[in-house]
């Protein structure tokens, strides 16, 4: 099941481009919106939400969703940006098991040297009487930090969507937990790998930094959260 949003358009300078495909629907919200100073003009700020839930139960005994959203961003302020995955299993047995699994990556490009950012990135399971059950949440959350808007080429673009594929496939797989978790890793890495590709290209200071002897370089940081059970 694939599901677009299309996130809520600004007279500011943000830029928000959402790419969302879901192995079976997830929500989120972007928005850029202008915070006023007591003096001087209108400032800029970016507010995204992204996530995704999985709860398995004896009614509906597996259930498993994934979202992979890019958001990108010109020259903002300040950033606010939260990344959840949650998955529950409730109610099962080791003879009559729930598998329930949420997975979560999030790519957020913020551009300039003088932004404020706060990132949450929260991934919990929970198993709820539910004896030999399999529940596995994994949130991954992408920060990439350049000096001028970051532009993902047809490239990087093509190999992101290939991540993408492989990852709808691996939540929708019956490959046990353990497994399930370290492929899933392996596919974060090559996400890094991508975006550290892409902001190598990319000036390594602004013309205002330069100009105050800045020295701040563009970066991608990873926010990892993993939290489940493999069963039996």
């Amino acid at each position: 099941m694939s599901s677009h949003r299309k996130p809520r358009s600004s007279p500011f300078n943000g830029r928000a481009v959402r790419t969302v495909l879901l192995a079976a629907g997830a929500a989120g919200v972007a928005t850029a919106v202008p915070a006023h100073a007591a003096t001087g003009p209108a400032r800029s700020a970016a507010v995204v939400s992204d996530g995704v839930y999985a709860n398995a139960n004896r009614l509906h005994h597996t259930q498993a969703r994934d979202s992979f959203t890019i958001r990108q961003f010109d020259e903002v302020d300040a950033t606010s940006v939260r990344n959840q995955a949650r998955a529950v299993s409730m109610g099962c047995s080791v003879d009559d098991h729930c598998r329930s699994v949420a997975l979560s990556f999030q790519i957020i490009t913020v551009a300039g040297d003088a932004h404020h950012l706060k990132a949450v990135n929260v991934g919990n399971a929970a198993n709820t009487y539910c004896d030999g059950c399999q529940t596995l949440a994994g949130a991954y959350q992408f920060v990439v930090s350049t000096p001028h808007p970051l532009t993902l080429d047809a490239g990087a673009r093509r190999r992101l969507a290939d991540v993408h594929r492989r990852l709808d496939a691996l939540t929708r797989s019956t490959l046990p937990a353990t497994e399930l978790r370290e492929r899933v890793d392996a596919l974060a890495g090559e996400v890094s790998g991508v975006l550290q590709a892409a902001v190598a290209k990319t000036p390594k200071t602004s013309g205002a930094s330069k100009a105050s002897g800045g020295t701040e370089k563009p970066g991608v940081t990873l926010h990892r959260r993993l939290d489940g059970w493999p069963g039996h």
